[in-house]
């Protein structure tokens, strides 16, 4: 039976005249012969793949050849394909179903023959489509593109260049024409008798936009902003307090016409204090908004009810961005109507505070009551036509004033300036060309005091705290103002230090209630103290007398900071000195970042070991008294005074486990 079937399956029938010997050899036959056949075909397709193949990769390193000679070498290889295909001999071709199988086999053989020989026609012919169908780039030079810098608006890139030198550039205080003669005598009564630079260009350009009154500027014009970019300690802060209490001593009501707003409380105090002694002999009258009294004594100090009227207590007024804000959304008697001129100190740091949305809140406060009961009615500024001239209106002119003022225009565009005038000691056009780049501000350039002079000092962690009595009890350096990063640093080296002994020391932070701070910057202004070590709050805008050096314990990290920190010395001319502390993975950077700022020179000076040697027994015996002191309260307990009679009232507060006594250092 299983005969039978592998007969049905090669096509031969049972005739019965075979016998089953021969037809099993015969059957044998076919099976080898039909083996050797697909071998030969299977070398047969691989032969004709491997041509194509060669084909191909001919045609593509020939692609700059003419189309001819591929179609030559193509049909070349067609024929010696079919004449290797067709010259296959077939061996022992007997029986008639041995030539069934040989015929189905060569029929097959020449199909393929065709494919192939179809194939190798067609590769030429499909490499010149795809020749035909893209676009071969090249035969041109590339060229750079130049890129395209926007540039600042001329108002900043052209300013009313300040001089530098403040000594010898003084001008008297009579050639300004613009002052009066109470005023005069009101300078000279304080010992001024000359003007810095930046105050004999600034006081006249504002008096111009008052000197008609306080309704209309220069040519009946609504008078330009003023912004001032101008070194530490160059008389910024006169420069606008004369001009103001010049525009304000004639009024004929009380009004607040004038809003000085700054970064901190101390700055706050000690702006109004100036105000407050040129406004003395006038009847103006200057308020503080700083927080340093309660909201409701403050609140009676701005306003008065008589007979039903709000009448205003006050004409200047000097504030804090947080607490200005509270006066206007929760006291009633605070109207800023009448406002005129708008002072913004330190001008950098209070952009960065716009996000309290403070400026938009006095602007809604001035223009965004359109029923308002005052007889000039107040609207927001547009364009100057015949209509908003009549009624006349007060206008606003915004005073900006800092030593590291940004020439970024999209950060000035938020306080929204009038045809802004910038006074600067630096021009821009000097440094970059005649069209100074809006990338500028990525390397700004600022101006240095040039009574200063600057070192930088090699040193360790372990060896800072060192230096700093090096400094005091060897080279005789008081008194030192020390800045570090954080109110934490400023605990643990104040605390050392006092331990260690023989130095005047005293924290200034946030830690302190405002009460404390004002002592202890009057303490060290009059000599008490050899070191004051504070973090950035004392170091912008304050001016400390009798500052002869500056120590950055904590190098800072962005080169306004060093700026400001360094302008608490060399003020109005005088001499300074500024010593940054660097750890070996510091040097580049900070001198790169100080340099590209334009200082005059930073150099660098270097502590010998042997300088210090004389200090580290009494160091090691301070470390150990302090461990004892831990080892006395518990690692989860607060020193107190009975703990540490030596530290002085203050300084309960102080946590020991964040002075790390191994490494010796803060």
């Amino acid at each position: 039976m299983s005969l039978f079937l592998v007969n049905r399956y090669l096509g031969d029938e049972d005739d019965g005249s075979i016998s089953k010997e021969s037809r099993s050899l015969l059957l044998l036959d076919k099976l080898h012969q039909k083996a050797k056949r697909k071998q030969k075909q299977g070398l047969t397709e691989a032969q004709v793949k491997c041509d194509v193949k060669k084909k191909r990769k001919a045609d593509n390193d020939s692609s700059l050849e003419g189309r001819s000679s591929r179609k030559k070498k193509s049909k070349a290889v067609v024929v010696n394909v079919s004449t290797n295909i067709h010259q296959d001999p077939v061996e022992n071709e007997e029986k008639s179903d041995e030539k069934q199988i040989n015929d189905q086999s060569e029929t097959c053989a020449t199909g393929r023959d065709a494919a192939v020989e179809r194939t190798a026609e067609d590769i030429p012919n499909a490499t010149s489509r795809s020749l035909s169908g893209f676009t071969i780039l090249g035969g041109f030079e590339s060229k750079p593109v130049k890129k395209v810098h926007r540039v600042l608006p001329q108002w900043l890139a052209r300013p009313d260049v300040i001089p530098r030198d403040m000594k010898s550039k003084l001008v008297p205080c009579s050639e300004i024409r613009e002052l009066s003669a109470s005023l005069l005598k009101k300078l000279n009564s304080h010992g001024i008798h000359h003007f810095f630079p930046v105050q004999a260009e600034v006081i006249p350009a504002i008096l111009e936009g008052a000197q008609h009154g306080l309704l209309i500027g220069q040519a009946g014009y609504r008078p330009r902003d003023v912004c001032v970019s101008a070194p530490t300690g160059s008389g910024k802060t006169l420069a606008f307090v004369i001009p103001i209490i010049q525009a304000l001593m004639e009024r004929a009501v009380c009004e607040i016409r004038a809003l000085a707003v700054l970064p901190t409380k101390e700055l706050a105090q000690q702006v109004c204090k100036v105000f407050t002694s040129y406004a003395e002999g006038t009847t103006l009258k200057v308020v503080m908004l700083a927080g340093q009294k309660s909201f409701a004594a403050e609140e009676a100090s701005l306003s008065e009810q008589r007979a039903g009227t709000r009448r205003s207590l006050a004409d200047i007024v000097v504030a804090t961005p947080g607490r200005l804000v509270d006066h206007i959304n929760k006291n009633a008697g605070f109207c800023l109507d009448h406002l005129r001129f708008l002072v913004i100190d330190e001008a950098d740091k209070m952009i960065d505070s716009l996000r309290q949305s403070w400026l938009s809140q006095v602007e809604k406060a001035k223009y965004g009551t359109a029923e308002n009961k005052s007889i000039i009615r107040q609207r927001i500024p547009s364009c100057v036509t015949a209509g908003c001239l009549s009624p006349p209106q007060m206008p606003l002119q915004k005073l900006l004033f800092s030593a590291t003022l940004t020439q970024n225009p999209e950060k000035l565009q938020q306080l929204g300036l009038h045809q802004p005038r910038l006074f600067s000691s630096v021009n821009p056009s000097s440094c970059d060309g005649l069209q100074p780049s809006v990338d500028a501000h990525k390397s700004e350039q600022f101006d240095f005091p040039q009574s200063l002079s600057e070192f930088y000092v090699p040193t360790t962690l372990g060896r800072k705290p060192l230096i700093i009595l090096h400094f005091i009890l060897r080279m005789k350096l008081s008194p030192i103002l020390c800045f570090v990063n954080s109110r934490v640093t400023a605990h643990r080296l104040c605390l050392l230090i006092k331990l260690f002994g023989g130095v005047q020391v005293a924290e200034f932070s946030s830690r302190l209630s405002p009460g404390e701070r004002k002592k202890k910057l009057k303490e060290f202004e009059q000599g008490k103290l050899n070191l004051l070590i504070s973090t950035d709050a004392a170091a912008r805008g304050i001016d400390i007398s009798g500052v002869k050096c500056v120590v950055n314990y904590d190098a800072p990290q962005y080169i306004r900071t060093y700026i400001h920190r360094i302008g608490r010395t060399a003020r109005a001319g005088k001499t300074g000195l500024a010593f940054t502390f660097l750890l070996g993975v510091q040097e580049k950077n900070f001198i790169q970042m100080v340099t590209k700022a334009g200082s005059l020179g930073i150099q660098k000076q270097v502590i010998k070991p042997a300088n210090l040697k004389s200090l580290e027994d009494r160091y090691e015996q301070t470390l150990q008294e302090l461990a004892a002191v831990i080892k006395r309260t518990g690692p989860s307990k607060r020193a107190t005074k009975e703990d540490c009679p030596f530290l002085g009232a203050g300084w309960g507060s102080v946590m020991f486990t964040e002075f790390n006594v191994n490494k010796g250092s803060p």
